[in-house]
């Protein structure tokens, strides 16, 4: 057990952002800690066992992928910063994924990690948008999405400077919402052209043994550049004199100290923890948005039973895409399949496993009050609700009953899972709809970085930790 109770920098949580920063500060010699309530690392990013299998959460992708060679680049970038190979992340490509609009998907738009392909697909099936939409290309090529001064405009107004058709609209901001938006039915054009350059013009990438590899690696890092973890040591509360953080509470009541403490768990989650004598910081809202997803895993490759090589289908039966908090639990009408299984792996080298999963839109607070006993059966209830709802958007099956066969187990968290295991504040996985670009508080010496700073996916998280900690820190020692 650590012993210190001084840090030149203190971090509150250890998921992707809190681990970057963590290193990058280690690196040029801070004494720097990370306290984590839980007893696993990576937050939003990590993984669970259950009867010895592991299951992945919130890694359908890592987005940013570019290929050696590459300069320029998000992910490079973080590479760099973190002194990482690539080849230590091992990511395998994936094949290709569709956006899927209508009853069962009948406008479909296909890509892959090369951008010609969607430009094609666009071409195909929006002849009259093909203009519009390099237009629209290019003003994401040219708009610079890391600037920390950068004011909120509205996507979908720029977007409709140049497409005028709104199923079009509508499918180019399915995946970059579901992919990263706190706001319902509108996003901040940096935030949209962060995803969609993370997704369109770069790509996705997994590695063959999941988030834990990429957490492994961080964590190497971390230990040989000499910083401290702390796990089951959760932040209590921040003691706030004279417009500074002057000590960290943990959950076991021991008092830290620390010169600069970074929160990696969000704006209003942060903001809660800190007490300025008898009056509590200004609250800030969570977001409304948060999810569900299913787990299926199955005794075979998804190929075999005729579900092709799509490795991720963003889809939506409707005639406009709705996204928002849904009245009910869950909003079945749109969602994310993801397809583990197809990502590019190599010859002969497959997941031992296939792997189906499912995600729509929640309501927390549908969710968050339920009786252990209901609470079950509903889960139960919207798995199949949610299960039949993904099979729309892909082939249909020769046996009805096949898919039923082939599943060993499953699984399913809500947004009350979210909470419990993330204490992200209604399940937001997002976080607060207002995004905090230079990561400042109301106290001089306390840094927000992670999803609230504003960067968006695994690499624009590990990003957003290497950014604060430059920008604060690094930059005035």
């Amino acid at each position: 057990m650590n012993s210190r109770t001084h840090y030149d920098v203190a971090i509150i949580g250890a998921g992707m952002s809190g681990l970057a920063a963590g290193i990058r500060l280690a690196h040029f010699g801070k004494r720097v800690c990370i306290f984590e309530r839980h007893n696993t690392v990576g937050g939003l990013n990590s993984f669970y066992s259950i009867g010895g299998r592991k299951f992945d959460v919130g890694l359908h992708a890592m987005t940013n992928f570019v290929r050696p060679g590459v300069k320029g680049t998000p992910l490079g970038k973080l590479l760099r910063q973190l002194r990482i190979d690539r080849d230590e992340f091992a990511l395998c490509e994936q094949k290709q994924s569709r956006i899927a609009f209508g009853a069962r998907g009948e406008t479909s738009l296909r890509f892959t990690n090369d951008f010609a392909v969607l430009e094609s697909e666009v071409a195909t099936r929006f002849p009259a948008q093909v203009d519009g939409f390099r237009r629209l290309a290019a003003a994401v090529r040219a708009h610079d999405d890391v600037a920390l001064d950068a004011q909120p405009v509205s996507a979908r107004q720029v977007v409709r400077q140049h497409l005028t058709d709104p199923l079009l609209e509508d499918m180019l901001f399915c995946p970059v919402m579901y992919y990263g938006s706190a706001t319902e039915h509108d996003m901040d054009f940096g935030q949209f052209t962060i995803m969609f350059k993370a997704l369109f013009f770069e790509g996705f990438a997994r590695p063959f043994d999941g988030v834990r590899v990429i957490l492994r690696v961080l964590l190497d890092k971390y230990r040989a550049a000499g910083g401290e973890r702390r796990m089951k040591a959760g932040v209590r509360h921040i003691v706030a004199q004279a417009g500074r953080a002057t000590a960290l509470i943990l959950d076991q009541g021991e008092e830290i100290t620390a010169d600069h403490v970074i929160s990696s768990i969000g704006a209003p989650e942060t903001a809660r923890l800190v007490q300025s004598g008898h009056h509590p910081a200004t609250a800030i809202a969570p977001g409304r948005l948060s999810f569900v997803e299913t787990i299926t895993i199955l005794d075979r490759q998804p190929a075999e039973l005729g579900w092709g090589s799509d490795t991720i289908v963003f889809f939506n039966d409707s005639a406009r895409f709705d996204y928002a908090c849904p009245k009910d639990q869950v909003d079945p009408r749109s969602g994310v399949i993801c397809i583990p299984n197809n990502f590019d792996f190599g010859a002969g080298r497959h997941l031992p496993e296939g792997i189906f999963r499912c995600t729509c839109l929640a309501n927390y607070e549908r969710w968050a009050h339920l009786p252990e006993g209901a609470y079950r059966a509903d889960k139960q209830r919207w798995y199949q609700s949610l299960q039949r709802s993904a099979q729309r958007f892909l082939p249909k099956l020769a046996d009805p009953a096949a898919l039923a066969h082939a599943t060993v187990t499953t699984d399913m968290f809500t947004p009350r899972t979210i909470t419990k295991f993330t204490g992200h504040l209604g399940g937001a996985i997002y976080g607060a709809a207002q995004k905090n670009r230079q990561g400042r508080t109301e106290l001089a010496n306390l840094y927000l970085c992670g999803t609230d700073q504003g960067f968006l996916g695994i690499v624009g998280a590990m990003l957003s930790g290497i950014s604060m900690a430059n920008y604060h820190i690094l930059q005035k020692s």
